[in-house]
């Protein structure tokens, strides 16, 4: 009898053991994935504030000139985008090619919408240029005056801005409007109607509304503050940049040279993409260093 009780007191001790056993085991096997969860969330968190932030801030220092006007924006809020956008860029064109910034923004703002139309969203062409026989670069096909007429395309639309200043400066029929006060845009708006670019005969006046209306003359008045502009037809010097019209018998490689710059340089300063140069085309040939 007293064997038999032992060995019921035996079997019930080792039952007793085993139950504790298996609840520690469970124990430590769900520890280790509460604590995984929890470590990863702030460092994740963290990384991708960092990120958000310093992009943001890259961004309002230069203004991206390669994206097109947000589509979702009404037309005073695609405007005031426009001219946050690229009103430095006309301004750094007015300094170069003595057009006024106050007429390159009006021009882009009317011809392309404030960068909303079809040939601006898909060729970052801002001033409705077409190929003409000597363009050799990227182009899109859009119905203008005749269907599907041929559009020049490019890769960033500060280059848009550049193609409209040489379009400007290499064409005897516009030649007229570098007599004009670099600040009378009224002057520069008729002169552009006279000499062709455009057949509408409201043209000019669209373009003098626009301008009074945004205070895009104010432009002026500062790249003019500022004296990067000394005169009509000549050489102008600053402590940012040195500019130098093109005389005939120039060449690039003797630009160049003049200057100590490389004809590589000299390009990529001034955005070509050919050796062609003009007579009367003002170059930026400020040092390399």
């Amino acid at each position: 009898m007293v064997i038999r009780i032992f060995a019921l007191l035996f079997t019930f001790g080792l039952l007793l053991s085993s139950c504790g056993s298996k609840k520690k085991t469970t124990q430590r096997r769900t520890k280790p994935r509460t604590t995984q969860t929890t470590s990863t969330k702030p460092d994740t968190s963290g990384q991708t504030t960092s990120t958000a932030s310093g992009s943001s801030t890259a961004q309002q220092d230069q203004p991206d000139t390669t994206q097109a006007t947000p589509k979702d924006l009404t037309y005073a809020e695609a405007v005031a985008w426009y001219i946050e956008t690229f009103s430095q860029v006309a301004q750094q064109e007015m300094e170069l090619y003595k057009i006024p910034a106050s007429i390159t923004m009006a021009q882009g703002i009317l011809e392309s919408g404030a960068g909303r139309s079809d040939l601006t969203q898909r060729a970052n062409n801002h001033f409705g240029i077409k190929c003409h026989t000597q363009w050799t670069g990227e182009r899109v096909y859009h119905d203008d005056d005749e269907l599907q007429e041929c559009f020049r395309k490019y890769i960033d639309a500060k280059y848009s801005f550049r193609d409209h200043s040489l379009f400007l400066t290499e064409r005897r029929r516009y030649s007229g409007l570098f007599d004009l006060a670099i600040d009378d845009y009224k002057g520069w708006a008729r002169g552009l109607k006279r000499a062709g670019y455009a057949t509408d005969p409201k043209y000019p006046n669209k373009l003098i509304s626009i301008i009074e209306r945004y205070q895009l003359y104010k432009l002026d008045e500062e790249v003019l503050a500022g004296g990067a502009i000394s005169g009509r037809g000549s050489s102008t010097t600053t402590a940012a940049r040195t500019t130098y019209v093109v005389k005939q018998g120039d060449t690039l490689y003797s630009i160049a040279r003049r200057h100590n710059l490389s004809v590589d340089a000299l390009k990529a300063k001034n955005g070509l993409t050919s050796n062609t140069i003009s007579i009367g085309q003002t170059l930026d040939v400020g040092s390399e260093n």
